[in-house]
């Protein structure tokens, strides 16, 4: 199997709601914007990786590059490019190969045309801005990322098929590049959305993002007032969240360990069952978004209990129990669990609407996410 012929394969399978994107994903060698890249251990404590180094244009490397597959290029600090044979890492992802066939889906949404210009935001591998500048054309398209090696390494390997879009290293929560854009496709998740990003937005412009710590994707228009006005897509997609360091801050294991079997300040019982938020996705992003920065956990023990906990970094915790006579245990300044039931409630009242059912609207004051009965979440 040539690269060609796995791309031609691998553009067929993910344009076929989007053709207008066929020829860059078949003419586009991902195999050499990805040379190696981190796997998840499997069964390893903590979250382990272990190096992939593949045989340049070998069976294994051919295969894993033209899947529609997520490849993850950097754990915490530690990039794949940098790495040993035998090499492992351990953290969260912070950089990756997002899978073609959501890249595409985006870059469908955007709407975007040619000779029309294109702010990309989140470099990474280079994939996504290689398949921008193959429609657009380069001196249509303008990457950023925070990363100086992912810019680097990007920058060398597109240079080597030909493309030279503009490409720099900055915060893309801060300031941009000097110019104006008729589309910005963000594959990082923001919140809030930058007032940079609105300003740089010419009228008529689309933005595509992702909300941070949730799976809403939306696309929003840019009008002349100021406004950006759109929806949540139907179809979820989740990112990494914009970062200003090598990696992100560390979890909340302190709070966690004292959370962890811990009496509460307050101590109930639960009326209703405990929800499941890693099954129960759209409750889990309704709290996040009506309490942000909430960090969730849950574990199901061997004797049939369910536990969750709920952590913050103001030193709010909640633990609830489900088993027997289903309990919470919270402390600090906030109670987190009722205020999860207070959401809960009112979802429930308003019928479980789609989450795609919310509108956006945002101005450089801020942003709105608005549903059915009433419902105001402010981004």
């Amino acid at each position: 199997m040539t690269w060609e012929r796995a791309a031609v394969q691998l553009a067929d399978r993910v344009t076929g709601q989007a053709p207008e994107w066929h020829g860059a994903v078949s003419g586009t060698p991902r195999h050499q914007l990805v040379p190696r890249w981190w796997e998840r251990v499997p069964d390893s404590p903590g979250e382990e990786w272990e190096l992939v180094s593949p045989a340049p244009l070998s069976e294994k490397h051919i295969a894993a590059a033209y899947r529609d597959e997520t490849l993850v290029t950097r754990v915490g600090p530690d990039h794949a490019d940098e790495a040993k044979p035998g090499d492992r890492a351990k953290g969260s992802p912070t950089s990756s190969s997002t899978l073609p066939g959501l890249v595409v889906s985006m870059a469908h949404l955007l709407d975007a045309h040619p000779g029309e210009d294109i702010l990309d935001v989140g470099t990474g591998s280079g994939y996504g801005l290689a398949l921008l500048s193959h429609r657009f054309g380069d001196r249509h398209v303008t990457s950023v990322d925070v990363d100086a090696y992912l810019v680097g390494a990007a920058r060398s390997r597109l240079a080597e098929l030909g493309r030279t879009p503009r490409m720099e290293v900055l915060d893309a929560t801060g300031r941009l590049p000097e110019g104006r854009y008729d589309g910005i496709l963000a594959t990082v998740s923001v919140r809030p959305v930058p007032e940079s990003w609105l300003r740089a937005l010419r009228p008529g412009g689309g933005l595509v993002a992702t909300i941070a710590h949730t799976a809403l994707l939306f696309r929003a228009e840019m009008g002349r007032d100021g406004v950006a006005r759109g929806s949540v897509q139907p179809n979820p997609a989740t990112f990494m969240e914009t970062r200003q360091a090598a990696d992100y801050p560390p979890r909340l294991q302190a709070q966690y360990l004292i959370a962890r079997d811990g009496e509460g300040e307050t101590v109930r019982r639960i009326t209703g069952a405990v929800p499941d938020l890693w099954q129960d996705w759209p409750l889990r992003w309704l709290y996040e978004l009506d309490t942000p920065g909430t960090e969730v956990r849950s574990a199901r023990l061997p004797d049939g209990r369910h536990l969750v906990w709920l952590l913050a970094d103001d030193g709010s915790w909640a633990r609830a129990e489900a088993g027997g006579e289903a309990t919470v245990h919270q402390s600090g300044p906030r109670r987190l669990w009722d205020r999860l039931e207070a959401v809960q409630r009112r979802w429930d009242a308003a019928g479980r609407f789609p989450l795609h059912a919310l509108d956006v609207t945002l101005t450089p004051d801020g942003g709105t996410l608005g549903g059915p009965d009433g419902w105001v979440l402010r981004l």
